[in-house]
């Protein structure tokens, strides 16, 4: 069997893959991620994504890469990974109360077959209005520094949340399993 390799230093992309049972590595793909000027969302995350797994395809011959990424959006501003408290508060109050597009991009190249699969997956988070007290209790119970739009779907954010909407509520993770898998049967990988 090929190996499978997901271009990703993200824990919760590892997470993720870890649900479909089968084995994988990581590696960390190491790409400038810098939005090229007038460069359509869409457009930008799908690149990204491309970008990732080539790069990781380059020294893994005969395996099955993966990249992803993910940006969110909220009032055609684009909201990346907050690093900081202080840029995590930032985003909170920008998107509070307002609907959050995340964009999720993703690719999976066979590099025995010459195969390559890539397409953004959507999905519309809706916020409650929130206080600055709710803003402050969110940052300090989570760890969300590296996550899109400082929204941790999968944790304590849930409780931030009006209503979602859209066909993977795992691309909000970080890496959309439902097209994910669909790409892996395609390229003969058991998955039950």
């Amino acid at each position: 069997m090929r190996k499978i390799v997901l271009a990703s230093s993200s824990i919760h992309r590892k997470k993720l893959m870890n649900q479909l049972k089968i084995s994988f590595s990581c590696i960390s793909p190491d790409i400038d991620e810098s939005r090229r000027k007038n460069e359509p969302v869409t457009s930008f995350v799908k690149r990204l994504s491309i970008e990732k797994a080539k790069k990781v395809a380059l020294s893994n011959q005969q395996a099955i890469v993966i990249g992803s990424d993910e940006v969110a959006v909220v009032k055609n501003q684009i909201l990346g990974k907050p690093l900081t408290k202080k840029n995590a508060k930032k985003q909170l109050q920008l998107i509070s109360g307002n609907e959050v597009n995340f964009k999720t991009g993703l690719c999976v190249i066979d590099t025995m077959e010459k195969k390559k699969f890539s397409c953004v997956v959507n999905y519309k988070v809706i916020l409650r209005k929130l206080s600055d007290s709710d803003i402050d209790s969110y940052i300090h119970k989570e760890d969300i520094l590296n996550c899109a739009g400082s929204i941790k779907l999968e944790g304590l954010a849930i409780s931030l949340v009006l209503k979602t909407q859209g066909n993977d509520p795992t691309s909000i993770i970080g890496l959309p399993l439902i097209k994910l898998t669909s790409y892996l049967r395609k390229l003969k990988v058991q998955i039950p």
